[in-house]
């Protein structure tokens, strides 16, 4: 059975079994200081959910539509997007997957990086 290449549930970070091999929720915490946020538990759930999808979709470039279409999905009981974009004003999926240590999925807006959209 073949694993997504951000799989690694060996890695023994409780809470994340699809972390990055490099990421922690130490750094996460750090970055999203660094931006003007402090992650709480819906951020964290946020992050895990960016997390497990990279792992399910291991093509080398995750599409963002469809990475957004499945956040729409997974948090619509809570408002979806609209949701998430209170938690992370700069985009979910590309400051969410910054924070997540993530590649952010080309075509995702995120005015820090200048993207025009």
């Amino acid at each position: 059975m073949m694993t997504g290449i951000y799989e690694n549930p060996s890695r023994g970070i409780p809470g994340y079994p699809y972390a990055p091999e490099d990421w922690n929720e130490s750094q996460a915490r750090a970055l999203a200081q660094q931006e003007g946020l402090e992650l709480g538990p819906d951020h964290l759930e946020l992050l895990r959910a960016l997390q497990e999808y990279f792992s399910k979709h291991s093509k080398p470039e995750v599409n963002a539509r469809e990475l957004h279409d499945a956040l729409e999905e997974k948090f619509h009981a809570r408002g979806g997007m609209k949701y998430l974009y209170v938690l992370l004003p700069k985009g979910p999926v590309a400051q969410g997957c910054r924070l997540a240590g993530l590649p952010v999925p080309s075509g995702a807006v995120d005015s820090s990086f200048g993207s025009v959209q």
